[in-house]
């Protein structure tokens, strides 16, 4: 995605509008012909991650010291179930009751591996998948302008079918409330629409049954140029919107005033001569550190490359992370923005473009997917005011209809900030999304993607192995989404499904749906 002509804006050029495709790198029965996707687990680690985060992590997820001991010397990992239940019953916790961390460390063993069982199946491709804060509701949106909010409390019922207002291309991205009243969707327009889902209406038909009301996301600065929104979330209050767009910009919009409070000029750079990596011999385009200026301009101009996602860092909203083509990182903190708009720092590392970041929530850590095949872990007080580029590009590419170069696998960028680099999933032709997972039931001890050869992958975010690859779809999967508190996980792919993987209770009961663990606490 660069920001040269709206021929080439869109995420996957040259694929029609809503047509559901199986994706031709795969085979019929849902394995990729080039990548290996078994459902066991790896148990060769990629890496060792020596670092505070590791032990933060283990912290969150390692019992009581009293539950492993068998003996003198170092505790015995993992503790049985048994053990856990007999240490509450003798309350070594000192509490009367599991511990956050013990809950964790017997929740974590256990992954939503099995199935998967459909949820729904659509005519079009599945973009977006995500649980509400309290796993109580679940969103999915299709490229065919529906999205659909089901109530997973009550057996997964369509509570809500959107029918989307003036979509271009897709569904893009959506966000839910944190009070879950609303719903916003983008799609490749400056205008971001917001739905009243609370209504008693199940559909939602554009300005028909229900209103859809736009909010407009440009500005004079635009130039009559129209950007497409990538991506949008909501603020932890509810009070503002956070976007990234086509257009090199970060968008913050105020509900309560109903305007645009902030536009962030993110990713634009002034590139010379010296800048040039590589220049496509068919294309009218110079590549300039992952953008595209014509070759009829001159160089030592401003060039723009497009913001693929955009977060903010923790609840209180101050931090904004931020990825773009241009390869990195940026770091936004608004109690401090100059009149020029500068980060308060870059994280370099990725070699390609970042196709999305997720934060840990604790305004230090977060991960992103890029394009280079990687999912990359980042801790911000390692960034850095200058940015360095990786060097010169050896090789044409474009990640939207070509496979990743074999020569560029092995490449490591010069001055890698990042803690951790997981590899073995694919980032091809869409932008896929990577998460934590969550802390209630993990401890937030893995990271988990979708895939461009249809599968799942969850890695350790300690060792790096990879410890599941979930295997179904026949096209790739975009988006996947854990249960903030059970152990499900829903995978949504452009094969048009949407299917959820859980823990069969086989070996061990499930965990409690969250209205009885709820109650079990006000008894204990």
């Amino acid at each position: 995605m660069y920001a040269i002509s709206p021929a080439i804006h869109t995420e996957e050029m040259g694929y029609a509008m809503s047509r559901l495709e199986i994706d031709s790198d795969v085979s019929d029965d849902g394995s990729a012909i080039f990548e290996d996707c078994t459902s066991q687990p790896t148990k060769k680690p990629l890496n060792y991650l020596d670092n505070e985060i590791s032990q933060l992590t283990k912290l969150k997820s390692t019992p009581h010291q009293l539950l492993g001991q068998v003996g003198p010397g170092r505790p015995e990992l993992p503790v049985s179930p048994v053990k856990l239940l007999a240490g509450r019953e003798s309350n070594y916790s000192g509490r009367g009751r599991f511990s956050s961390a013990d809950c964790c460390h017997l929740l974590s063993r256990y992954l939503p591996v099995n199935g998967p069982s459909l949820i729904d199946q659509m005519a079009s491709r599945a973009y977006v998948s995500q649980f509400s804060a309290d796993g109580s509701l679940f969103v999915a949106g299709f490229q065919g302008s529906h999205i659909r909010i089901y109530n997973v409390d009550e057996g997964w019922k369509v509570k809500k079918n959107i029918l989307a207002k003036s979509l271009r291309w897709t569904i893009t991205d959506t966000s839910l409330s944190p009070d879950q009243r609303y719903l916003v969707y983008a799609s490749m327009s400056p205008i971001v629409h917001i739905v009243n889902i609370g209504s008693s209406e199940t559909e939602s038909l554009a300005n028909v049954t229900e209103i859809h009301d736009g909010l407009d996301l440009s500005s004079s600065d635009d130039g009559g140029y129209s950007v497409g929104i990538f991506t949008v979330k909501f603020s932890t209050d509810g009070r503002e919107l956070v976007a990234g767009s086509s257009g090199d910009s970060i968008y913050v919009y105020d509900l309560e005033a109903n305007k645009l409070s902030l536009r962030i000029l993110a990713h634009t750079v002034l590139f010379h001569g010296t800048n040039i990596m590589f220049i496509y011999p068919h294309f009218p385009c110079i590549l300039i550190s992952g953008s595209m200026i014509p070759k009829s301009s001159p160089l030592g101009l401003l060039c723009m490359s497009d913001v693929n996602t955009v977060c903010f860092a923790d609840e209180a909203s101050h931090l904004i992370y931020s990825g773009s083509d241009d390869t990195f990182c940026k770091v936004w903190d608004r109690r401090c923005l100059n009149s020029r708009g500068k980060p308060a720092g870059v994280l370099m590392g990725h070699l390609e473009g970042i196709t999305f970041i997720d934060s840990r929530g604790d305004g230090r850590y977060f991960i992103s997917n890029g394009k280079d095949q990687t999912i990359k872990l980042w801790d911000i007080r390692k960034m850095s005011s200058n940015v360095t580029n990786p060097g010169y590009r050896s090789y044409e590419w474009d990640y939207r209809w070509m496979d990743y170069p074999p020569q560029a696998k092995n490449l490591k960028h010069p001055c890698d900030q990042s803690v951790a680099t997981y590899r073995g999933h694919s980032v091809l032709r869409t932008l896929i999304r990577c998460y934590f997972s969550p802390a209630f039931s993990t401890g937030q001890k893995y990271i988990y993607t979708g895939s461009h050869n249809a599968c799942v992958y969850i890695y350790d975010l300690v060792s790096g192995a990879q410890v599941a690859t979930l295997k179904h779809h026949k096209s790739p999967v975009r988006d996947c989404s854990w249960h903030p508190f059970q152990t499900t996980l829903v995978s949504s792919s452009w094969d048009g499904d949407v299917v959820k993987w859980g823990f069969d209770g086989s070996a061990e009961v499930p965990p409690l749906s969250a209205k009885r663990r709820a109650s079990r606490r006000r008894n204990s």
